[in-house]
């Protein structure tokens, strides 16, 4: 019988010795241009990254810079594929003023296309589906639209470096008022990293990789707090949605929503740092939560690989633009439920080979408790 795995990341584990691999074999590792594949075992890799982490909390017991700090978790991660498909071509949008418009979008979608063990096909595909959303549903005027992508290599402003997306995230939030609409979207790789501040709950710092992370370092989730989350004053709503894995918390939101017990719990960090807003509200849709990974996949269009969650939330949203939060969020977990439960088979064996391919049911925080049930889904 020939069976297909369209989804494309997955981790296995070997207790015993708590060892991680990506469906690659591959760990990512940032900083100093330095990659490690899984050579000769992951125990003495494992074992320096320990010694690095252990050196840097003792030199920096007043805090990290998150910038020298860009090493990945001892979790290996990737949001892989294991079907390709040609990559759709998104023509750059300008940097321009947005006019008299109260709606602003950065889209960032990371290809990492000279990186070949880490390149993703879905990604722009994600931005182009996420930015016909924006603009055929939520009337988002194209010229409020700041895409980074490695589509156009001349447009150096443009593709998705450290650099450009840190700038173009303080443009996105420049001088929001009231009214103002604002959405962050990324689609590429997230890790996870050991958190030396205490304002984890979990002890991990969440990240966002853009195309350069192997030689300028991840984007800490500390860092997006305060760039994007901060300066949201009275009257200003975000919405962050990013299509990554280890993502749940990746704006270090104050609340983070159980749709099971459909109740709020508490991410406030036991620091005691501030992750409020400035008197506005953020909310942010993750891939997954922040122990798992995201999937690129082909089992939705056959053809071109997608984000998983971004796929199914566009796709969501445009059968039914008047949903609530908590309806979209139900609505998705059941598509899911649905294709994971058809890629199961009877076979046990089967089974538990494929138990860690599963498409995992996207997150939702928010700097501010609301009524999921109560609240339309309005970007």
């Amino acid at each position: 019988m020939e069976t297909t795995t369209p989804i494309s990341c997955s981790d296995s584990y070997d207790h015993q010795d708590t060892q991680e691999s990506c469906i690659r074999g591959h760990i990512i590792a940032c900083g100093g241009g330095a990659d490690h594949k899984d050579k000769g075992g992951e125990r003495g890799l494992r074992k320096k990254v320990k010694r690095f982490f252990h050196s840097k909390a003792s030199s920096n017991s007043s805090g990290v810079n998150s910038s020298s700090v860009a090493m990945a978790s001892f979790e290996p991660s990737c949001r892989e594929k294991l079907t390709s498909s040609p990559s759709v071509v998104i023509p750059a949008a300008p940097a321009a003023a947005c006019g008299g418009s109260n709606k602003r979008a950065l889209l960032c979608g990371v290809t990492y296309s000279h990186q070949h063990r880490y390149m993703l096909k879905g990604t722009a595909n994600d931005v182009s589906n996420m930015k016909n959303l924006l603009t055929n549903t939520f009337g988002y005027p194209a010229e409020c639209i700041r895409i980074l992508s490695e589509d156009d290599p001349g447009a150096q402003d443009l593709i998705p470096t450290k650099k450009n997306i840190e700038n173009s995230l303080k443009w996105l939030v420049e001088g929001c008022k009231w009214g103002d609409s604002l959405v962050f979207y990324f689609s590429g790789h997230g890790l996870r990293q050991p958190d030396f501040q205490n304002d984890e709950i979990d002890g991990y710092d969440e990240t966002i990789c853009p195309v350069d992370f192997l030689k300028e370092g991840m984007i800490l989730d500390n860092d997006i707090n305060k760039t994007i989350v901060w300066p949201l004053k009275a009257g200003v709503k975000l919405h962050a949605i990013v299509d990554a894995c280890h993502s749940g918390t990746i704006l270090d939101l104050e609340h983070v929503y159980d749709r099971k017990q459909r109740t709020w719990i508490n991410n406030l960090p036991p620091s005691g740092a501030r992750k409020s807003t400035s008197g506005g509200l953020a909310i942010s849709i993750s891939a997954c939560e922040d122990d798992k990974m995201a999937a690129d996949t082909t089992v939705f269009t056959k053809k071109k690989m997608n984000g998983a969650m971004t796929y199914i939330l566009t796709e969501t949203v445009k059968e039914n633009p008047q949903m609530t939060y908590g309806a979209l969020l139900d609505t998705m977990a059941n598509h899911i439920e649905n294709i994971n439960n058809e890629r199961w088979i009877k076979s046990r064996i089967i089974r538990k080979v494929l138990r860690h391919k599963t498409i995992q049911e996207p997150m939702l925080s928010s700097s501010t408790k609301f009524e999921v049930y109560d609240t339309k889904f309005i970007l």
